[in-house]
């Protein structure tokens, strides 16, 4: 005679007694298994789905697409150089440009080439820093450009041509009629930078190896500049202005389902420097613009030049006779 069943079995459902019993547990112990499987694979699933989610909206927010960079970032902007100018008239320059409604002077633009931040460049395919200067010298209207580059030798060549007398008469190329360079911009880049740094790590320890994949696409881009003013006729300094951008590099597609499904689809991971550096001098054209706006001489007791206020006994300058 069979024992009674135990209630705790009982409460499971089970209706034989052994030596049954044992192949029912067997057999229900494996539909358990399976459906607690498939019920892991599906909440698995689900939090899959919902992280995925999570890293779209993020990248909405920040404003990526899946496959593009970020905008270089001046100061807390997020446009670079564009457009057009022609005279005192422009179209289409970055609305955080700064303007001027009186031009302060004449101005050339001359880098030094022989600087190693003007060889640097050839490793990221760029050129000359003074087009896109001189475009947003004139856009601003604070000063008018005159040429001092490469180009003033087709000018001075149709001065000899009109001096030899191959020109047609009235073409008026006579003396007296080049405009002087008030003042100088001296350009440098003093820092830049490509892929300076990723937020992946931190944000793939918490949430999960998909927005780990989705934050560790993003690398930032940096770069610093600067622009000197200087006075020709006295060649004193005037103004002095450092600028500065980031923007981020992000691949998606690639981080998450690597090179087999991604291929070449990280966007911009290759971005050129050169919306950086723009960048990067537009934010430092601002600043001088924003500084001469509140120009104020700078003075020295009995004149510039004159030997300065820090004399030395027996020396000539004023200062120096004043010390006994």
């Amino acid at each position: 005679m069979w024992l009674p069943m135990p209630p705790y079995i009982a409460a499971k459902g089970f209706s034989c007694h052994p030596p049954f019993l044992f192949l029912q547990l067997l057999c229900d112990c494996r539909v358990n298994y399976e459906e607690e499987t498939m019920e892991r694979t599906r909440l698995n699933l689900i939090r899959k789905l919902g992280i995925f989610c999570i890293s779209v909206a993020l990248i909405g927010i920040a404003g990526l697409a899946p496959c593009e960079a970020t905008e270089p970032v001046l100061g807390g902007g997020s446009n670079t150089a564009s457009g057009s100018a022609a005279g005192s008239a422009s179209s289409g320059a970055s609305s955080q440009l700064e303007r001027c409604d009186e031009t302060l002077g004449t101005m050339a633009v001359v880098e030094d080439q022989s600087a190693p931040w003007y060889y640097d460049l050839h490793q990221y395919k760029l050129g000359s820093t003074v087009p896109v200067l001189r475009m947003l010298i004139q856009q601003s209207n604070c000063f008018v450009v005159v040429e001092r580059g490469r180009a003033i030798n087709n000018v001075m060549q149709e001065r000899a041509f009109e001096q030899s007398g191959e020109m047609r008469e009235g073409s008026n190329f006579g003396k007296g009629q080049l405009v002087a360079a008030d003042y100088t911009m001296s350009p440098s880049i003093t820092f830049s930078k490509k892929g300076t740094s990723g937020i992946g790590g931190g944000l793939g320890g918490l949430l999960g190896s998909v927005v780990g994949a989705v934050a560790g696409g993003l690398k930032a881009n940096e770069a610093s500049t600067t622009l000197l003013l200087i006075d020709n006729r006295s060649g004193v300094q005037l103004a002095a202005a450092e600028g500065s951008a980031k923007n981020y590099d992000f691949a998606l597609f690639g981080g998450i389902f690597g090179g087999s499904a991604g291929g070449g689809l990280g966007g911009y991971t290759n971005t050129p420097e050169g919306k950086i550096l723009t960048a990067a001098f537009m934010d430092s054209y601002n600043k001088l613009v924003k500084a001469v706006r509140n120009y104020k001489a700078q003075t020295i007791k009995g004149g510039l030049g004159t030997g300065g206020r820090l004399g030395v006994q027996g020396g000539q300058t004023p200062a120096s006779k004043e010390i006994k």
